[in-house]
């Protein structure tokens, strides 16, 4: 027999995310115990956890913000009651990976965040009850297939720190590529290399939200269609390209 305040650790631990195995060998307790009490008729009494308010660091909620826009989602853990926040970052680029794990430590300071390998990419993943409130964007669907609009508390954050913004989205649906041309100067041809930024994203709103922002900074875009696709931003003026290479840079 098992007392209650044993039964309601070992039921916190595995409303964690934590597998029932990793939960049996920190706690000594059988597998079977643990899976009785999560199917009992009559459950402990849920502990409850106050909302931890708005984000620790506002910069890099901006940044997660634009991260999740891009390639994020919120899923309901099917027991708890919490809420997984789950960031897309492929394998190609780790230091982002490490970024995003950083970035949602510091958005809410002490909280769990592991990487579950995926093929070709990493879902960096963190789990609390309180990611719908920080993340009211969530909701079912695909989020091209939904209005997606910032609460004024969000765009207030957004207006205070637009960089951090601009490069979570670029850093989820974007990237910085080199392009080529050729002229003809004194009857030779010559190739000329220039870089440009793109930002692809089927939602409107979310590229609305990108572009304003960038009107915000003085960078100038223009939308166009690249490999028969029309979601796309470019931002291709060398002095908005140099504004981009200060603040946001290329992944790695």
């Amino acid at each position: 027999m098992y007392d209650v305040s044993t039964r309601k650790r070992a039921l916190a631990l595995v409303a964690q995310g934590r597998s029932l195995n990793s939960v049996g060998r920190e706690t000594g307790i059988s597998r079977a115990a643990i899976r009785s009490w999560q199917h009992r008729l009559e459950p402990l009494p849920r502990m409850t956890t106050p909302d931890p308010g708005p984000p620790a660091d506002e910069s890099a909620y901006a940044y997660l913000l634009g991260l999740y826009l891009g390639d994020g989602y919120i899923s309901p853990h099917p027991r708890s009651g919490g809420y997984y926040l789950r960031i897309a970052c492929a394998d190609a680029w780790p230091g982002l990976m490490q970024l995003c794990r950083e970035t949602i430590a510091k958005v809410r300071p002490g909280i769990g965040v592991y990487t579950l390998q995926k093929q070709g990419y990493g879902m960096v993943t963190s789990y609390s009850r309180h990611w719908p409130n920080l993340f009211p964007q969530h909701g079912s669907g695909k989020k091209h297939e939904r209005q997606i609009t910032l609460e004024p508390w969000q765009q207030a954050i957004v207006d205070a720190h637009p960089w951090e913004f601009v490069r979570g989205l670029i850093h989820s649906d974007g990237c910085r590529i080199t392009n080529w041309t050729t002229r003809l100067v004194g009857g030779e041809r010559k190739r000329y290399e220039y870089p440009r930024y793109f930002f692809t994203n089927k939602s409107d709103d979310i590229r609305q939200l990108y572009t304003d922002t960038l009107d915000k900074l003085g960078v100038e875009w223009t939308q166009c269609a690249r490999n028969g696709n029309p979601f796309n931003i470019s931002v291709a003026r060398k002095a908005s390209v140099a504004l981009l290479d200060a603040h946001v840079g290329p992944k790695h």
